[in-house]
C-alpha cells in the first residue's frame, strides 16, 4: 500500500527579547501557528540555544538591555548562515532596517505587532523552506544526468537570477532568459518549469535555430498530411504534447517574421492552427524563451517584432556568464569531475594546484558549456588520479605557466613536488605511482598529504 508523503518538521523559532511579556507572547502565538519555539533573554543565552538547536526562525529584538540586537545579528548568522532573522523593535526607523538588512536579516518588524503579521513571516519561511526542499530535490534528479545543474553558487549574480527564477516559477507568466551560449539558461528553465504549479506536466524543448521556418512552424503547431514534402501523415507539434505544461524556445531570436507572428497570436490568444489547416485549436502552455541576442537591437534593425518581445518579456533573468561568476569555476570543475568519473567508473581525480590555476585564470568564453567538455575531455584522457594542465585543452593549459621544469631556478622540493604530481597524473592506482617512483606507497600516500591531494 503506497504511504502519504510524511509531513516537514514544525518551523523551530528562536524568540530573542529582554521583555519576558514579549517573549511569552510571541511563543504562545508561535505555538498556535504549529511551531515549537524557544526564549532568550540575552546575548549568550540566545547564541548557546543556537549551538543545541538548530532554530530556522529567528525574532530578534534590536534592543536587549544594555546589549545590542544589531551586534548579535551577525553573529547569530555565523552560527547558523541559514537561519531567517526577523528583527523586531519598537524604535523602527528606515536607517535601522536598511542597517538590519545589510547585516543579514530577513525581515522587519516594528513594535506593537499583530497575531496576522507573525502569521505573514511564518507562512513566507515556510515556503521558503519548502522552495529550497524543492531546490535540492531538483538538483539531485537532474544532476544524475546532466552535470551541469549546480544551483549552489558563491556568485552574488547567479544567485541573483535563481531568486528571480524562484519568485516567477509560481506566476503563470512568460519568462525570456537572456545570456551567452553555454550559461546554462536551459538548466534554468527546466528548475522554473520544476518549481512551477505545472511541474507535473510535460517540459518540451525547442531549438529555434536548426529547423527552417516550415519545419519550425510544424515542430511548433504540428501540420496535417500532404502540407509540405514529407508530411506523411497529421502530426501533432510541441505545443499540444506540453498541454498542461512548459514550452521552452531556446534562441528565440533566430526566429523568421512570419512565425513570429504566429507566436505573438498564440501568446495572446493560446490558439493557432497545424500547418496546413485551417482548423482552430487552443492549448494551454507557458512559453519560456532564451537568447544569446540583444532583442532590442534586433526590434531597431526590423528583424524582431517589438510586440512579440513585450509579451515574451514579462519577466526577463540575465544569466551571468562564467567568467562574471569566477568564484563558480573551481566548484564546478569539481563537480563535472566527480560527474564523469562516475560514468567512467574510476576513481575521482584531483585537480593540481597548476591546473586549478590554469582554470581559473581562463577567460571562459564558451561558458559552462565549454568547462563541462573541457573536463569530460580531461578525464577521458588523463588515466591517473591527479588532474595536471597537460589534460586540458591547450588554450587553457597555457594559462599554468610557470611550473617548475629541471635546471630552472625552481627548489628540490618544487621539482620533487612537480615531478611526484605528474607520476600520480598518469599511473592508474597510487602503487603503480609508488613503484615508478621507487618508493612505498605509504611514503608516497604521506608526500600526497603534505602537498595537500
Amino acid at each position: 500500500m503506497a504511504h502519504e508523503p510524511s509531513a516537514p518538521p514544525p518551523l523551530r523559532v528562536l524568540v530573542v527579547d529582554d521583555e519576558k511579556n514579549i517573549r511569552t507572547t510571541l511563543s504562545v502565538c508561535l505555538e498556535g501557528l504549529g511551531c515549537r519555539s524557544s526564549e532568550a533573554a540575552t546575548p549568550e543565552a540566545a547564541l548557546e540555544a543556537l549551538r543545541v538547536d538548530p532554530f530556522d526562525l529567528c525574532f530578534l529584538d534590536l534592543r536587549l538591555g544594555q546589549a545590542s540586537g544589531m551586534e548579535l545579528l551577525p553573529r547569530l548568522l555565523a552560527e547558523r548562515p541559514s537561519l531567517d532573522v526577523v528583527v523586531v523593535t519598537a524604535y523602527a526607523t528606515f536607517d535601522t532596517a536598511v542597517e538590519a538588512m545589510k547585516r543579514g536579516a530577513r525581515d522587519y518588524l516594528p513594535k506593537p505587532f499583530t497575531p496576522a503579521q507573525i502569521r505573514h513571516v511564518v507562512v513566507r519561511t515556510l515556503e521558503r523552506r519548502e522552495m529550497e526542499r524543492r531546490l535540492l530535490d531538483l538538483e539531485s534528479r537532474l544532476g544524475e544526468a546532466s552535470p551541469e545543474v549546480r544551483l549552489e553558487t558563491a556568485s552574488p549574480r547567479m544567485r541573483a537570477a535563481i531568486e528571480v527564477v524562484e519568485k516567477a516559477a509560481a506566476h503563470d507568466v512568460s519568462v525570456l532568459l537572456r545570456g551567452e551560449s553555454g550559461t546554462g539558461k536551459g538548466v534554468l528553465a527546466r528548475m522554473l518549469h520544476a518549481l512551477s504549479p505545472r511541474r507535473d506536466r510535460p517540459f518540451v524543448v525547442v531549438n529555434c535555430p536548426t529547423l527552417s521556418e516550415e519545419l519550425l512552424a510544424s515542430e511548433l503547431f504540428g501540420h496535417v498530411k500532404g502540407a509540405f514534402t514529407g508530411a506523411v501523415r497529421d502530426q501533432a507539434g510541441r505545443v499540444e504534447a506540453a498541454e498542461g505544461g512548459t514550452v521552452f524556445l531556446d534562441e528565440i531570436g533566430e526566429i523568421s517574421p512570419a512565425l513570429q507572428a504566429k507566436l505573438l497570436r498564440f501568446l495572446q490568444e493560446r490558439k493557432f492552427e497545424r500547418v496546413g489547416e485551417n482548423q482552430t485549436r487552443s492549448a494551454d502552455v507557458r512559453i519560456v524563451a532564451a537568447t544569446n541576442r540583444d532583442l532590442e537591437a534586433e526590434v531597431k534593425a526590423g528583424r524582431f517584432r517589438e510586440d512579440l518581445l513585450y509579451r515574451l518579456d514579462v519577466v526577463e533573468v540575465t544569466v551571468p556568464t562564467l567568467r562574471e561568476r569566477p568564484e563558480d569555476v573551481l566548484p564546478l570543475a569539481r563537480s563535472f569531475l566527480a560527474f564523469f568519473a562516475r560514468a567512467a567508473r574510476r576513481p575521482v581525480p584531483e585537480l593540481s594546484p597548476a591546473a586549478e590555476k590554469a582554470l581559473g585564470a581562463y577567460a571562459w568564453p564558451g561558458n559552462v558549456r565549454e568547462l563541462r567538455n573541457a573536463i569530460e575531455r580531461a578525464v577521458i584522457l588523463s588515466p591517473g588520479q591527479v588532474l595536471l594542465p597537460e589534460g586540458l585543452p591547450g588554450r587553457i593549459s597555457v594559462q599554468a605557466a610557470g611550473s617548475p621544469v629541471l635546471g630552472g631556478d625552481f627548489t628540490v622540493e618544487e621539482v620533487e613536488k612537480e615531478h611526484v604530481l605528474r607520476v600520480l597524473a598518469r599511473a592508474p592506482t597510487l602503487e603503480d605511482a609508488a613503484r615508478i617512483l621507487g618508493i612505498d606507497a605509504s611514503t608516497l600516500w604521506r608526500k600526497r598529504r603534505k602537498y595537500g591531494r
